[in-house]
């Protein structure tokens, strides 16, 4: 009788579980009781329900589960999940005893900062925020501006921006109220459990996406990030980047030193990194797809599923890329962004998404809602992705869709001054 294997997956959304229920194989579900859907419900083949970021209590419920339907390899798709994973599978014999503290160094950035540091590729000035006082001395010893974030959230949360000693005392105040609760945007799962500073790094911004065999990384795409110095949101992404050859080769080649330098060997990557003055320097790394539909956009320019093969390879039901491939189509996102206050109506959302050009239009909100200051990715209202024959054409359209075709009408805030009055 042939071997139906069987994956323990830590967390993650519908699309992780289906690409291993298109697999054939048995899928035992962790998954924490605030985002077990009704589709995980009937897929899984069993399902545990409780916090997995909890290692105390998660591990006896993975063991018992191991020894009741087995486990040919632990996997996680879903940033909270990543180190609980690579735990277990240390703790299983299910990896060579390294992907823990691997997951742990890309997931706390100063463990990353340090890391890099010791093997000798580029970082930015950093330091641990202790009090007020560290933060002045940082700026003394590094200049301004500097960026203080949390260690380890996601998505943007937290992040701040000191121009000058002036900006110090609001900056702590933050940091203050924020310190040691759980993430209030998104998703609640992370514990803001300290905070980094580091010099703020110039240079436009990029994402490489790659996957990982067994110490060989291939790198699939490059991500252009459409940004705003205004705030730390992202409003879009461009894949394939508009990038010189050069340019392209010299991010490809400081991502691949990063991810080996991280003891990185297997599965996707998601790494953020600016071409600075100093040339390609990480900002953040992942060893999971990238969010904001940087999967959608990848498929529709390359014909890979980044998530296909983070499920097939750990199970060894795939075989790995022999090398990068070429782009055969465009394909960006655009984010739905409105000025801060209430919305009053909402149209033109399923006409956008039954044009044959565009993958995906989405909105989150409704009449009645709050449209938020836009502070990070939390704040945005929806997305549009759309492929084209070239990335400018792609933006073109995606752009005049989001701004023309969908309608948010909102009814502006009204400032606490003329509120009071």
């Amino acid at each position: 009788m042939n071997h139906v294997p069987t994956v323990l997956l830590i967390g993650g959304v519908d699309a992780h579980l289906e690409r291993f229920h298109a697999l054939g194989v048995k899928t035992v579900l962790i998954q924490h009781p605030d985002k077990i859907t009704p589709y995980q419900n009937h897929t899984a083949h069993a399902l545990l329900m409780l916090d997995y970021t909890d290692w105390e209590t998660v591990r006896p419920f993975a063991e018992a589960a191991r020894d009741v339907y087995g486990a040919d390899a632990v996997v996680s798709l879903t940033e909270p999940g990543l180190t609980t994973a690579g735990r277990l599978a240390d703790l299983f014999g299910l990896s060579d005893g390294r992907r823990y503290e691997a997951s742990r160094r890309m997931r706390d950035k100063y463990l990353m900062r340090r890391r890099l540091a010791e093997r000798g590729l580029p970082v930015p000035e950093h330091g641990l925020v202790d009090d007020r006082a560290s933060l002045a001395a940082f700026g003394e010893r590094a200049g301004y501006p500097f960026i203080v974030k949390p260690v380890s959230t996601t998505a943007g949360f937290g992040l701040l921006r000191a121009d000058g000693p002036r900006d110090l005392d609001a900056v702590w105040a933050r940091i203050e109220r924020m310190r040691g609760g759980r993430t209030d945007r998104g998703s609640t799962m992370f514990t803001v459990d300290g905070f980094l500073m580091e010099s703020y790094i110039d240079g436009p911004e990029f994402s490489v996406e790659s996957l990982s065999f067994a110490g060989r990384h291939v790198v699939v795409a490059v991500t252009e990030k459409l940004t705003d110095d205004a705030h730390f949101a992202e409003l879009g992404h461009v894949v394939p980047a508009r990038l010189s050859d050069t340019d392209r080769n010299r991010l490809t080649t400081a991502v691949q030193d990063f991810l080996t330098a991280m003891d990185v060997t297997d599965g996707p990557s998601h790494t953020e990194i600016r071409l600075s003055a100093r040339g390609p320097m990480v900002i953040e790394s992942h060893n999971r797809v990238g969010g904001g539909h940087i999967s959608e956009l990848v498929q529709a320019a390359y014909g890979i599923d980044l998530i296909a093969y983070g499920a097939a390879w750990p199970l060894g039901l795939t075989e790995p890329l022999a090398a990068p491939p070429e782009p055969t189509a465009a394909a960006v996102t655009r984010f739905v962004l409105r000025e801060p206050g209430t919305v009053t109506a909402v149209h033109g959302v399923e006409e956008v998404a039954a044009r044959p050009e565009v993958l995906l239009a989405q909105v989150s909100v409704r009449p009645g809602d709050t449209v938020r200051e836009l502070r990070d990715n939390w704040d945005r209202l929806g997305s549009v992705a759309v492929t084209a024959a070239d990335p400018d054409s792609a933006v073109r359209l995606c752009e005049h869709l989001v701004r023309e075709e969908i309608r948010i009408d909102v009814a502006p805030a009204v400032r606490e001054g003329l509120r009071a009055a």
